[in-house]
């Protein structure tokens, strides 16, 4: 495969929260390929369909455990025991609807959770390098025309949104007040960062209210696909788009630990965000089948109708851009979800890795 990183990751120890989910999956199997030795911490698979349950990762990888972020003494036991040099923080209780739903388990597992994991990387003195991943949600969204830049307050709606917000808030505090870079080399050795994507799409997502695996199941089914919220602009952009930011942006950490720990922003280019309906068409163009209903209701929950994210930071400071535009995007999401059944569900992700390096 190829190798943006230069053999960084070969040998290295990585750990990875929330490593069978959907980011999780994809994250250790690209990790695994480049030869780090990929420790995950996570609860059972959503279903049975999942990227990670078919991929078969949990296998190879070094360490496969199920575990609970709000665990704070099992977290600092598990770091204790892998020794992780380098921590990258997906584990969250990510979906906006849900979060409604369970207010205040969206908050202990993404606010303390959060904690937890920080509280377990100060505890751990191998620990090099912290990618805390959080969500463009965190933003306090006035729904502006402009992308929304690593500087701008936090905030949040919804309990999800607001849960992220709040994650962003504790994760400075904590480098403020542990992880100094000032301090760097005399009370700690540790660079933290957080980073925040837009709506990631991509092949072996089956979560409940997220637009594409929705109309997979609609299509699988034979029915039309119902969109609620059909003019809603999201910045979408293919799981390995943000993941090449995050590996990109550990390894400069690693290089320079007092020069990239803040904020990052890994989003799409402006002409790939979109409405849903159109990201539901380009769909089901790419499928060949299928039909699109309008279910939108006016009494629905509040979700945000326009948001979009500025990555110039992150493209003159790491040099990291996007590469596929909306199409491609779409094709190689639509490719994975027509493959899943009859192929290596792994080498089919190899195969999108290295499609994704070399459009």
């Amino acid at each position: 495969m190829t190798d943006i990183f230069n053999n960084f990751y070969k040998g290295k120890k990585v750990l990875v929260t929330g490593h069978t989910g959907f980011k999780g999956s994809w994250l250790c199997i690209w990790l695994h390929e480049l030869g780090a030795e990929v420790v995950g911490i996570g609860l059972a698979p959503y279903s049975e369909r999942d990227n990670f349950v078919l991929s078969g990762i949990g296998k190879k990888m070094k360490a496969d455990i199920r575990a609970d972020i709000r665990d704070g003494e099992k977290m600092k036991a598990i770091f204790a025991q892998y020794q992780p040099e380098i921590v990258f923080h997906l584990a969250a209780q990510p979906l906006v609807r849900l979060s409604y739903e369970c207010p205040v388990e969206t908050y202990e597992t993404n606010v303390m959770g959060t904690i937890h994991v920080m509280e377990a990387i100060r505890a751990t003195d191998s620990v090099r390098v912290g990618v805390m991943i959080t969500t463009d949600k965190c933003y306090d969204n006035k729904e502006q025309l402009r992308g929304y830049k690593e500087d701008d307050p936090f905030g949040g709606y919804d309990p999800y949104s607001s849960s992220k917000g709040a994650c962003e808030v504790a994760i400075q505090s904590w480098r403020r007040s542990f992880f100094n870079p000032d301090d760097y080399g005399k009370k700690h050795h540790v660079s933290l960062a957080s980073v925040r994507a837009g709506n990631v799409i991509g092949g072996g997502d089956w979560a409940k209210d997220r637009i594409i695996p929705d109309c997979i199941r609609a299509l699988e089914a034979g029915k039309p696909i119902d969109i609620r919220s059909p003019k809603a602009v999201r910045p979408w952009e293919h799981v390995l788009e943000p993941l090449s930011g995050y590996m990109l942006l550990a390894q400069k950490m690693w290089e320079q630990p007092t020069g990239y720990c803040e904020g990052w922003n890994f989003g799409p280019e402006p002409d790939a965000v979109s409405t849903v309906w159109e990201v539901a068409t380009k769909l089901v163009q790419s499928f060949g089948h299928g039909e699109l209903k309008d279910v939108s209701d006016p009494n629905a929950l509040h979700e945000a109708n326009l948001l979009m994210l500025d990555i110039n930071k992150a493209k003159s400071r790491l040099g990291w851009k996007p590469r596929l535009n909306a199409m491609q995007t779409i094709d190689l999401v639509a490719d994975w979800y027509k493959k899943y059944r009859t192929e290596d569900v792994y080498q089919l992700c190899v195969n999108q890795i290295q499609q994704f390096l070399c459009p």
